[in-house]
């Protein structure tokens, strides 16, 4: 018999603020009851679920964050090169147009966002208890197709792939693109100093181009001034990704502004009194994240908006005082411009019904991150 108890919540608002100090001693934002309470307020269309797993003590030692969405197969595909029979085969056995999948994450981040302990205890301990737990919140889910466990960097590799024994596959997906930020740098002109000549001139480039844009720090009243015309560029550039799990309902801004103040951060851009675009990011302890962002892309061209954005980004992580900067996944070739890496992701899948997992299994195997040329832009 387990000495683990698991318990399932279908709401955040059923969980005691205790548990989230428990299971999250570095204090990471994102494991934190007000942040996730401004996703499961704002995005009534999905459906979110917490597990969490306790000793014999009845000490809360790993939460894991539950979403189920309905997810359309061509966009869950678009971002993976596979041959065209591999992808018909997928599409046939996912019923060709949507799919419902259970993720054990958060599908609006990129990153290690999904599982959170509290040490003390083996992590491949935990990764065995969540599979188990997994395997029975979907076998109560109703017309479940897939379960997808996101996203693991390279050294948690070895603790996550006891997914393995439970019938997961292993697929790498985009990565995250990460900047280090030195100390030595105060201001934007210290980062472009150390630039090669031929990307500072990109750098300046891209702040004479945008010159003509304004540009403003929203705070909450102007969200709600201009929540339909943020909404339509984000699902402007959403429209333009090579993949997105789900349509996030920009209310969620509203409550995160509310909670975080200034480390949650929306830069506006206005071309002659017109939104064109904006950012938003995150100051998680001693990293910048760099969350949504939204353009007009007829204007992009012609005024660098989005070349614009990462400069800022660069702008905020030094304004901020922070040691990196994670720009997220997308557009990986362009982010190596301005001296982003790849931090490089793996996720886990598997088809509800072990049969047709069996089958789908080699097809997994052959699943691969879309490549990219890799820029050296420093000295």
């Amino acid at each position: 018999m387990s000495s683990f108890i698991t318990t399932l919540y279908p709401s955040i608002e059923l969980i005691d603020s205790d548990i989230f100090e428990e299971v999250n001693p570095d204090k990471s934002v994102y494991f934190s009851k007000p942040f996730l309470k401004a996703f499961e307020l704002s995005n009534p269309q999905i459906e979110f679920k917490y597990i969490t797993i306790s000793n014999a003590k009845k000490n809360t030692i790993a939460l894991a964050l539950v979403q189920v969405i309905n997810l359309s197969v061509e966009g869950t595909l678009k971002n993976i090169k596979v041959a065209p029979f591999v992808r018909k085969f997928l599409s046939l056995f996912f019923c060709n147009e949507h799919i419902k999948i259970m993720f054990c994450g958060n599908i609006f981040l990129s990153g290690e966002h999904g599982i959170n302990s509290s040490g003390g205890i083996s992590k491949n301990e935990i990764m065995t208890q969540i599979g188990t737990a997994l395997d029975a919140v979907a076998a109560n889910t109703k017309l479940l197709h897939a379960i997808f466990i996101k996203d693991f960097k390279g050294e948690s590799l070895k603790n996550t792939r006891q997914f393995l024994n439970f019938g997961y596959s292993e697929i790498k997906v985009e990565p995250n693109m990460i900047i280090q930020l030195q100390p030595e740098w105060k201001s934007f002109e210290d980062y472009k100093n150390v630039l090669k000549s031929k990307y500072r001139v990109k750098a300046n480039k891209a702040d004479s181009t945008s010159s003509t844009l304004d540009t403003r720090l929203f705070t909450e009243h102007d969200f709600e001034t201009y929540k339909d015309e943020l909404q339509a560029l984000y699902q402007n550039t959403i429209a333009n990704a090579n993949f997105n799990a789900q349509v996030l309902n920009l209310n969620t801004y509203i409550h995160l502004r509310a909670t975080f103040k200034d480390n949650f951060i929306v830069k506006a851009y206005f071309l002659e009194d017109k939104l064109v675009g904006f950012l938003t990011a995150l100051v998680n302890k001693n990293t910048l994240d760099a969350h949504f962002i939204g353009l007009d892309y007829e204007l992009n061209k012609s005024h660098a908006i989005y070349p614009r954005i990462l400069n800022d980004y660069v702008r905020l992580g030094i304004e901020k005082q922070v040691s990196s900067i994670n720009l997220g996944r997308t557009a990986s070739e362009i982010k190596t411009t301005i001296g982003a890496n790849p931090s490089e992701l793996s996720c886990y899948i598997k088809h509800k019904n072990p049969f047709l997992n069996s089958l789908i299994k080699p097809f997994f195997k052959r699943i691969k991150v879309k490549e990219f040329r890799q820029h050296s832009p420093f000295k």
